[in-house]
């Protein structure tokens, strides 16, 4: 008998938009002929592990549950971190793993995730591959506020962080305006390897009027004399300086800027857990110049801030799940949903499919042409690429004045 079930999980750090691909993907599943039962794996592929799953069918008979999960933060379904062997070598849990789709009869397997989850993707793929296992596809299905996944234009989740950023930051810098007391306020912003997010600072000043002095992403090489001297013309025209910074910024021995005030933890994937910089380069500022110096970490809120979802990305996050069932059922495996921009004044997206080995393990860096010859700015051109990324408001449902959120219980 084909196999007609479908499974999905979540993994990896939440965004404010990984609920609404999964929104997405479960309203075209439930309408989908060729799937019976979808199920959710509860923490990813290590819940799966353990035997932790939900029938969405159930859960979501509802329609109005899907609309709620679509404007809820985080990983309803739960996140991991699992990194699976080579499945040319260790292949034990890849047994454990396949016995558990025969049981389920799974025809369908999808993965909402970044780097690391497409990488699972593609281990699934090969492994099945290997097999001879031809009944199951294997669909990526793309989310991280970082931006860096290679072969898309953009991924869910980053337009309504860089929408929260770029508001956040605004205001930091009107707070910032109303004294006359020389300072410096750092801005510290997620992005290990890419400097997406931080870039998306510039937009405050492109739009209100007054942004940041300046911008520092972990594409350039960074150099404390460099800032010192960039702060010191700041400091010259006006007495309230504001700098964004990426928390990834290193030196040009590698060595992490914030690497001091770290523990050395990393993840099941090799990933140091960053955070500090702006309370590194806090202290090394007040040391030069004797002003006053705070740093602020907008950590997690940049991830989980659904108050203030783009209309944009949440449309499309929806589309981006409606395509993965899609793509399953045409056929496709193997491969990870892409968006690319169709040509034109107005701003259009097409999806399409790309193969998982050509995304996992690669990083999508903000090039050169985006950065200013100074590397402490961003150009017009990287300004125009996100704009459109962060327009439109979600319109939310709200109660006793909060917004509602799906709790899976």
């Amino acid at each position: 008998m084909k196999r007609k079930n479908a499974i999905v999980g979540q993994s990896g750090g939440p965004t404010a938009a990984i609920n609404a691909t999964l929104a997405g993907l479960i309203r075209a599943a439930l309408a989908a002929d060729g799937i019976d039962l979808l199920y959710g794996m509860q923490h990813g592929i290590e819940g799966l592990l353990e035997g932790n799953t939900v029938v969405l069918n159930t859960l979501f008979s509802d329609s109005e549950k899907i609309n709620l999960l679509a404007q809820t933060p985080a990983a309803a379904l739960g996140s991991c971190r699992r990194k699976l062997p080579d499945p040319h070598g260790e292949t034990c849990v890849f047994e454990q793993l396949f016995a558990i789709f025969e049981e389920y009869e799974i025809g369908y397997f999808f993965y909402i995730g970044g780097n690391d989850s497409m990488d699972t993707i593609q281990k699934l793929s090969e492994y099945a591959e290997a097999h001879d296992i031809h009944d199951i596809c294997f669909i990526g299905v793309p989310k991280t506020i970082d931006n860096d996944l290679v072969m898309t234009d953009h991924t869910p989740g980053y337009g309504s962080s860089a929408k929260y950023i770029a508001t956040s930051v605004a205001e930091i810098v009107r707070d910032c305006a109303v004294y006359t007391v020389p300072a410096v306020t750092i801005v510290e912003i997620m992005g290990r390897d890419a400097g997406w997010l931080t870039a998306s600072a510039a937009l405050a000043g492109r739009i209100c009027g007054q942004g940041v002095d300046y911008i520092y992403l972990p594409e350039a090489d960074f150099s404390d004399a460099r800032l010192f001297e960039d702060i010191e013309k700041a400091l010259a025209v006006h007495p309230n300086v504001v700098i964004a910074v990426s928390e990834g910024l290193r030196y040009a021995d590698g060595i992490y800027v914030g690497e001091a005030g770290q523990n050395g933890v990393f993840d099941a994937f090799g990933h140091r857990y960053l955070s500090g910089v702006g309370k590194v380069l806090e202290q090394k500022i007040r040391d030069r110049f004797g002003c006053k110096v705070r740093s602020v970490e907008i950590n997690i809120l940049q991830r989980c801030a659904a108050h203030l979802l783009s209309a944009t990305d949440i449309h499309e996050s929806l589309q981006t799940g409606a395509n993965a069932v899609c793509a399953a059922l045409s056929g496709e495996s193997g491969v990870m949903i892409c968006m690319r921009r169709k040509s034109g004044a107005l701003y259009q997206t097409e999806f399409f499919c790309a193969p998982v080995r050509q995304i996992a393990n690669k990083i999508r860096k903000v090039p050169a042409e985006y950065q200013n010859k100074q590397k402490n700015q961003v150009t017009e051109d990287c300004m125009d690429y996100m704009l459109p990324l962060i327009q439109g408001e979600f319109p939310l449902c709200w109660k006793n004045g909060l917004p509602v959120h799906f709790v899976l219980k």
